[in-house]
């Protein structure tokens, strides 16, 4: 734990994890994601210059919430963003699904989990239950 200083406002807090602002200003943001995303709820097919203008938050931060998959449009809504990956318009995360699919594939490969499981060994059975030795 460290001593830092409010990204938001100023003060010094004990910063611990997360983001670098104060308990107090992260209260205040998540108070004002509760609004932005009733707003949302209420008028479903809001673009996202005019959701800034009337909930006073910027576009970046509504992009972020977006990206964290907090907020999330409907699939008419005019707001949406570009996949990280290809470029397709997702209404919330960073990956469309086939984007993502492919990235768990790859990373399942990688790790070795999608390789087929190897045959079970099966000793022969001698037909005969004699003891062998080896001639030198």
């Amino acid at each position: 734990m460290e001593i830092m200083s409010c990204s938001s406002c100023g003060k010094l807090f004990n910063y611990i994890r997360g983001a670098r602002v104060c308990p107090a200003c992260q209260k205040r943001a998540e108070e004002r994601f509760r609004e932005v995303k009733k707003y949302v709820k209420e008028h479903p097919h809001v673009d996202i210059k005019t959701l800034s203008e009337e909930m006073e938050v910027s576009v970046s931060q509504i992009k972020r919430w977006v990206r964290e998959e907090r907020l999330v449009f409907s699939d008419d809504s005019p707001i949406g963003l570009p996949c990280e990956s290809c470029g397709k318009v997702i209404k919330t995360g960073r990956f469309c699904d086939s984007c993502k699919s492919n990235l768990s594939n790859g990373l399942r490969d990688a790790a070795g989990l999608n390789k087929a499981a190897p045959a079970p060994h099966t000793p022969r059975r001698s037909t005969d239950n004699k003891m062998r030795f080896l001639d030198n």
